[in-house]
């Protein structure tokens, strides 16, 4: 064999190095949601200190950016596990499809509510989601009536409802890779969009305009993309007591001493509240895992057993001291079931 006829038969056996195949990571690489990443953090921990395996690196990189991430391919340089506060799309699911990703399996591990909360300084919001979509919508119904849209003119919550503060709309919120920023504008800002009949009506007609109309945040400075750090909303709502800031529930429970949560349609955001499903802002939580990378990272279905054992996320497990609100026993048992089985998941 020459020289020259080597070389691709030495770039092969690096890449197939590189896919994993013969040489693998001794850890789990996990990504994804903020909103996740304190209950993937408390079980790595936890993994890392019973089991023979090494603590997974987990980075916060939001939902969105965790699932690109997770579906550019199979092998060591890509994630095993991606942690998403929203269901994948099925948009990235053909991603995945497309670059080799053929089997996920999806587990839901519990459920999380949105808090908009603001420093307990100042007086707690009671707002709607008519109140939510009004304030930060792009496009908003003409106050001086007609089916007309009008780039959003509200300054202050008094504006937009007069029973609120006069204060200026100053809400510090996640970015467009962010789950919780997709959660925020199904479950908020369209919830308050449907109020209004006449946008509502337009669901049947043009889907993809109602859309846009209930889901596009203003970009003229009254919703402030804060990053994918929840902490940091925390740190500048207590620095600013005028702002609202929008994170998840678990944020909200760690950080009580600082920040209060408004109550949306009369409903405060608490764990029972959550848990029963009659807080109006609430969504479930998931990971997906690569099964083509269990068997060739060590410790993968281990990690998977602990994140679905009772004494992890069940009624009393250690995730509830974090603010995890648990699904049902039916449903623990059922994802635990997929877990074990690493049943392919199918959209």
């Amino acid at each position: 064999m020459t020289k020259k006829s080597l070389i691709p038969a030495i770039a092969g056996a690096s890449l197939l190095c590189a896919s994993g195949s013969i040489l693998a990571r001794d850890y789990i690489s996990i990504v994804g949601s903020s909103t996740v990443y304190p209950f993937a953090t408390v079980v790595a921990e936890q993994f890392g200190k019973t089991t023979k395996f090494k603590t997974p690196k987990i980075e916060s990189t939001g939902s969105g950016g965790g699932l690109k991430l997770f579906c550019a391919g199979v092998g060591t340089e890509h994630p095993d596990i991606t942690n998403a506060s929203r269901r994948i799309k099925k948009s990235e699911y053909g991603r995945c499809h497309k670059n080799g990703v053929n089997e996920i399996v999806e587990i839901k591990i519990g459920y999380d509510g949105i808090a908009v909360a603001n420093s307990k300084q100042a007086i707690r919001f009671k707002l709607s989601r008519k109140d939510l979509f009004l304030a930060l919508a792009k496009q908003v119904p003409d106050p001086k009536g007609g089916e007309k849209l009008v780039e959003n003119p509200y300054k202050t919550w008094k504006d937009v409802n007069a029973k609120l503060p006069a204060s200026r709309i100053e809400v510090l919120g996640p970015p467009p890779t962010s789950g919780t920023r997709d959660a925020f504008a199904e479950l908020a800002m369209e919830g308050g969009c449907k109020k209004i009949d006449w946008i509502k009506a337009m669901k049947k007609r043009d889907k993809k305009a109602y859309n846009a109309i209930c889901h596009t945040i203003r970009e003229d400075g009254a919703y402030i993309e804060a990053g994918e750090n929840d902490n940091l909303i925390v740190q500048k709502l207590e620095a600013n007591p005028n702002a609202l800031g929008i994170f998840g529930f678990s944020f909200l429970d760690q950080n009580t001493d600082k920040v209060q949560g408004a109550i949306i349609d009369g409903v405060a955001p608490e764990f029972e509240a959550i848990a029963k499903g009659t807080y109006p802002i609430s969504r479930p939580l998931f990971f997906y895992v690569k099964k083509a990378h269990v068997g060739k990272i060590p410790g993968i279905a281990e990690y998977l057993a602990e994140f679905t054992s009772e004494k992890t996320w069940g009624d009393e497990g250690y995730l509830t001291d974090k603010g995890l609100i648990p699904m049902p026993r039916a449903e623990r048992q059922q994802f635990a079931k997929d877990a074990v089985e690493l049943k392919n998941l199918k959209l």
